[in-house]
């Protein structure tokens, strides 16, 4: 019956494996295809939707890009214009000051003034609009080349629309022969109406006058209108795709057909939803809107999906848009790319699944083979091991404590082992005398007591006794050191000591056992640490009470942890390596047997200029 039994497991073992690989296997395989058909659709619909997305932040942009580029002329015309005129402005005095210059030793200041009006009532800018003109100090306009009728008057007291006599301010500004810029209305000659006027003058100093010219803020704005219609026109974006500009009106300003640009268009569009003109959703506000053309039939309606933004100043509509059929196309030849994608995905991933799978029926094959032998060998070794581990699990309980012991006394049995090799040379070759063998004996004897009170450390570290005695506090932390000096080594940790050496009236042994739970907690999670390793040990008197503090700088204690360390069986070491019981004794033992206080907190500092982190041990005992 047992041979029947190891045969049904040998059988199992070389037949379950590959059953089991080639189920896993297809199920992986039908996962994958499963998940790729998926992620797939969803990539499809994400990039038809990103694609429509993407058409419509594009078009979008290049409205608001267009818009930005509107409100940037708007916002600067009269800056542009200020400076037109100031420049003109110096242009002339600076032919004025020419002429006066060239004829100044030839002829009178009449003939040479008259001369400068001559050259300057010609000149004109801004396509006929820009002139310039001359103001005395009494306020005569010696030169206003527009209006002959009024040059030679005297305008000091006229006033504009708004009651600004602004001729008054040139005469200022003649008198402190300074140069400035002036605002005020007058009647456009072009109009025949009262326009703002943005004008600048300056001293000329040779005929104590200005010499000034202006410009209507309108006729100018309606010149930067001209420019910016141009440019826009010139704008393509994404190929083919344009700006096109309406007035609120219903004309036509911008558009890549050129011989729509001036037409009425206001009933040429209609809404795809809703059947309201273009005009009539542009005033709805901003937005996405799809439409077509009026005159078109079912047949060959073609939607158009445009952004349009509506500018207040200039009475403009701003759109760019593209057409539903021509996305269509674009998506159908997105989505025949990822169909494509897929189907080369599947073709690998079937190929890849063949080869694998022979490869796993392959290696279960040679596993399970491997694995009937082993369980014959691991039958044969284990009678063997049995009793080895039974005698090491034995020995493991004492190695600890033996080991410490062991490092203790190496040095001093060396040097033990050495005096008395020296000496025994120097006796063979008659060269010792009485002093070096005092001296010889001496040391040996020395390091004979370091043994013996090594024994006795250990000896009564271990005695259960609960003798209350005297001891130093200094001495207690050296004995509690000796203990575990070894590990501490090992683990390359430091111990840095700041003690006063006070009289204390406990039970050392206790003390110490609290001591070195505590220190072993430190070292365990000091080990766990790649850079240098602390722990500070500081024992003061403060307010009354005996204080001892334990630092490390380990990293501190998790704070959900904190309020939980002194818990019995809490621990936070992985693998069962911790029973939890450690911090609970020495809590215990503090506070119940030697009734004192104990505390545990993170705490920063810095120690020869580098800052750290850690958990720091606090306990106090009355200063009796």
């Amino acid at each position: 019956m047992k041979i029947t039994k190891e045969k049904k497991i040998v059988q199992r073992i070389k037949f379950i494996p590959v059953i089991f690989v080639a189920v896993i296997l297809v199920l992986i395989l039908f996962f994958i295809s499963f998940e790729a058909k998926n992620t797939y659709e969803e990539e499809k619909i994400d990039m038809e939707q990103d694609f429509i997305s993407h058409n419509k932040q594009n078009v979008q942009d290049e409205v608001y890009r267009t818009y930005n580029y509107i409100k940037y002329l708007q916002e600067n015309t009269e800056n542009e214009l200020k400076t037109t005129i100031k420049n003109r402005v110096y242009e002339a005095h600076a032919l004025a000051t020419n002429i006066y210059e060239t004829y100044k030793d030839k002829k009178s200041k009449a003939e040479i003034f008259e001369l400068i009006k001559i050259a300057l009532d010609k000149i004109r800018y801004n396509d006929g609009r820009g002139y310039f003109y001359i103001d005395d100090i009494y306020g005569n306009k010696l030169l206003l080349p527009l209006d002959k009728i009024n040059e030679g008057r005297n305008f000091l007291n006229y006033k504009d629309a708004n009651g600004y006599a602004f001729v008054q301010t040139i005469v200022d500004s003649i008198k402190n022969k300074t140069e400035r810029y002036d605002e005020y209305v007058w009647k456009n000659p072009n109009t025949l109406k009262d326009s703002k006027k943005i004008a600048f003058y300056k001293y000329f100093e040779p005929f104590n006058v200005a010499i000034g010219t202006g410009e209507y803020l309108e006729e100018f704005e309606e010149m930067v209108q001209k420019k910016a219609i141009e440019y826009i026109n010139l704008i393509r974006f994404s190929g083919s795709r344009y700006i096109f500009i309406v007035k609120n009106s219903g004309e036509l300003l911008a558009h890549i057909k050129k011989e729509l640009i001036g037409k009425d268009v206001s009933f040429d569009v209609i809404s795809k939803n809703d059947n309201k003109t273009f005009l009539e959703l542009a005033k709805d506000g901003d937005g996405f809107y799809s439409y077509y053309q009026k005159d078109l039939d079912e047949a060959t309606k073609d939607i158009k999906t445009s952004y349009i933004k509506s500018e207040k100043r200039w009475g403009w509509i701003i759109g760019a848009g593209f057409y539903e059929n021509d996305l269509e196309k674009d998506l159908i030849s997105l989505r025949e790319k990822i169909d494509e994608k897929y189907s080369a995905y599947m073709k690998k991933v079937s190929i890849l699944f063949l080869i694998l799978l022979f490869f796993l029926f392959f290696i279960s094959k040679k596993f399970s083979d491997y694995l009937q032998k082993k369980l014959q060998d691991f039958k044969n070794e284990l009678k063997k091991n049995q009793k080895f581990l039974n005698q090491k699990t034995k020995m493991a309980t004492m190695g600890e404590m033996i080991e410490n012991i062991a490092h203790q006394w190496k040095q001093p049995l060396s040097f033990i082992t050495i005096s008395t090799s020296s000496m025994r040379l120097k006796k063979d070759a008659n060269i010792l005398n009485n002093d070096e063998l005092i001296e010889g004996l001496n040391k040996i004897e020395s390091r004979a007591k370091y043994l013996a009170q090594t024994i006795d450390d250990f000896r009564n570290f271990f005695n259960p006794n609960k003798k209350i005695c005297s001891f130093l506090l200094e001495e207690c932390i050296s004995k509690t050191l000796s203990l575990s000096s070894i590990s501490f080594n090992t683990s390359k940790i430091n111990i840095i000591k700041n003690i006063e050496n006070i009289e204390f009236i406990s039970n050392e042994n206790e003390l110490i056992q609290a001591f070195l739970n505590i220190l072993n907690n430190a070292k365990d999670e000091l080990e766990k640490r790649d850079y240098d390793r602390y722990i500070f040990i500081d024992i003061f008197r403060q307010d009354g009470y005996i204080v001892f503090e334990f630092k490390d700088n380990a990293g501190g204690i998790k704070e959900e942890n904190l309020s939980k360390i002194f818990n019995s069986h809490f621990t936070t070491k992985e693998d069962k390596q911790g029973s939890g019981i450690g911090l609970y004794m020495t809590k215990d033992i503090i506070e119940k047997s030697l009734f004192g206080t104990i505390e545990a907190q993170n705490v920063e500092y810095s120690y020869e200029n580098k800052n750290y982190r850690g958990a720091k041990f606090i306990i106090k005992f009355k200063d009796k």
